[in-house]
């Protein structure tokens, strides 16, 4: 099997452990009376994510190859994902405790697993002498084909709405523990610059917070960082609510609404693709701009929107615009980092973008969204409308901030200043 291919099947198996449980989990969680930890479900990823991908990455550099780690890692998270699946299944109604206990620690171990990923397809992409850049798109593209696939799986059998998720998760999180043995093999570099955690987590970087337009800039990306969470959360316990109005009952939407929302999934794809023209066209400013209101559309059209005619055609209409809304701001912010930070703190600048974002940004996020929804849904469907708007309202209001504070760069593109 060629290298390629056999980086593609990581990459697959990669996100599909993670697709089988995201985006309906939310309604999983609302069958069994939890529907009001929804929000700190979603947030312990985020939680995570500030301090153990930089964990995993330290010792990946110093002690472990990082395809051992990875699959040591797949391995924990899948073991404890299946025990969460287990637990739930003997005792039928679940302990929220216990359940978020199981799932923390398997989340835990999955969020380095992303970097990971990376870094064994990288290693032994420059091993074999290609060209990181051009190859490792393609490659990459299949992990969110993975990511597509468990959705429509879980959902056309119907374990969206039950623990058999997590078992999915978890099994396949342990095929690639199995798999891992036979991917490339990255050494360990023994004369690197030993990294600490301040460095790993990107915290040396806290100096850029010194010039006031990079201030703004990671201010705002933990206040959009704040969105990314909410629909994987709750947009699909809304969809699947439609099914107690009798009107909507056997609608396609109702009964597959992870299928539906696997649409997001599909725009991100092609959306990363527009990125360079928009780039190059609009400059930096004007396309976070772009992505904080397709943000407001999003939620907009999903307060609007419902599973029947024509209704439903706002709803794959927010599926659509999620591509422009994570795209845009995801790659383009890091873009951005990337040409307006000295070489000296690059990656520490990256770290501390992903830990605005992914972590305080999408923590954060999550807990406020479960109070808004606990506190302003008032029923199924329609009911939810309100908590979209309010949704909706806040991006918008970023969004305009955003706009007046945010001061363009000189070039459409190009960096400002250099940062020394």
């Amino acid at each position: 099997m060629t290298l390629k291919n056999r980086l593609i099947i990581m990459n697959f198996l990669q996100y599909a452990a993670w697709g089988a449980y995201l985006t309906c989990m939310g309604i999983y969680l609302k069958n069994v009376g939890l529907k009001d930890h929804i929000g700190i479900f979603f947030a312990m990823q985020g939680i995570v994510s500030i301090f153990m991908p930089a964990l995993m990455g330290i010792v990946a550099d110093r002690w472990i190859q990082a395809q051992r780690l990875l699959g040591i890692c797949h391995a924990v998270a899948g073991g404890f994902m299946v025990g969460a699946a287990l637990y739930a299944t003997s005792v039928g109604t679940p302990d929220f405790t216990t359940l978020f206990i199981l799932y923390s620690i398997s989340v835990a171990f999955y969020m380095p697993t992303i970097s990971l990923s990376n870094s064994v397809a990288y290693n032994g992409l420059t091993q074999a002498g290609l060209d990181t850049v051009k190859e490792f798109p393609p490659i990459r593209v299949f992990g969110t084909v993975g990511f597509i696939a468990t959705m429509w799986f879980v959902d056309l059998t119907g374990m969206k709405s039950t623990q058999n998720q997590f078992m999915v998760s978890g099994v396949i999180s342990i095929m690639l523990f199995l798999y891992s043995f036979t991917l490339p093999v990255c050494p360990i570099n023994k004369k690197v610059e030993k990294k600490g955690i301040i460095d790993a987590l990107g915290l040396r970087a806290i100096t850029l917070f010194k010039n006031k337009q990079m201030a703004i800039f990671f201010i705002f990306s933990m206040l959009l960082g704040m969105c990314l969470q909410i629909t994987n959360g709750f947009a699909t316990p809304f969809i699947e609510s439609f099914k107690e109005i009798p009107q909507y009952k056997g609608a396609f939407a109702v009964d597959y609404p992870v299928i539906l929302y696997s649409i997001s999934q599909i725009s991100e794809t092609l959306c990363i693709l527009l990125i360079p023209f928009f780039m190059k066209r609009y400059g930096i400013k004007r396309v976070m701009l772009i992505a904080m209101f397709a943000w407001v559309f999003r939620f907009g059209l999903l307060g609007f929107g419902n599973p029947g005619f024509p209704g439903v055609a706002l709803l794959i209409l927010s599926m659509i615009v999620y591509g422009v809304a994570f795209d845009f701001f995801n790659i383009s912010g890091s873009l951005y980092v990337e040409r307006t930070t000295d070489t000296s703190i690059r990656s520490s600048a990256q770290g501390l973008f992903m830990l605005m974002t992914n972590g305080l940004g999408a923590t954060i996020g999550s807990l406020a969204a479960q109070e808004i929804v606990k506190n302003t849904v008032v029923g199924p469907g329609s009911g939810w409308s309100n908590a979209w708007y309010i949704f909706a309202g806040f991006a918008f209001l970023v969004g305009i901030l955003f706009m007046f504070v945010f001061k363009e760069p000189q070039k459409a593109g190009e960096p400002e200043t250099e940062n020394k």
